[in-house]
């Protein structure tokens, strides 16, 4: 049978644990007189104590430092967004980022397409694009027309 552990059995971990500094016990134990606190000072006198982060009166580099808001992910593709309803609307039998750039549906800094199922789509039509939603997909198919991934 296992044996019980009980709280007297419990011991720190080894080295988490280590010998208080003895200060003031005379010269010869390396701690003696000014007992690590130097001679003259605000260190020196009893009760002192810095809050943290402070460097002695030159600005704390927390302080220097700039505040960061948020950040910018490097990664990130611009997206242009376009729904179903509005393939509709358009005049072309085959539908891609740079016609949407032309007929000014999508900003010029646009890097990919991505096409949302929002409204209703009845004519035959081929779209290219990065993304199409599950909707989108299967509404542009039912209209006769094709979704291609580019």
């Amino acid at each position: 049978m296992a044996e019980r552990i009980t709280l007297e059995d419990l011991r720190p971990a080894e080295g988490a644990t280590h010998r208080t500094k003895r200060v003031g016990r005379g010269r010869s134990s390396g701690r003696g007189k000014t007992s690590c606190r130097g001679h003259n000072g605000e260190g020196q006198r009893s009760g002192s104590s810095q809050k943290r982060g402070f460097e002695g009166g030159q600005m704390p580099s927390y302080r220097q430092m700039p505040k960061l808001k948020g950040f910018t992910n490097f990664a990130a593709l611009n997206c242009a967004q376009i729904n179903v309803k509005d393939l509709e609307k358009l005049d072309a039998t085959e539908i891609d980022l740079t016609l949407l750039i032309q007929n000014g549906k999508a900003h010029p800094s646009s890097e990919v397409l991505r096409v949302l199922g929002n409204g209703e789509i009845s004519k035959a039509v081929t779209v290219k694009a990065r993304y199409f939603t599950p909707s989108a997909k299967e509404k542009i198919e039912k209209a006769g027309g094709k979704a291609e991934l580019v």
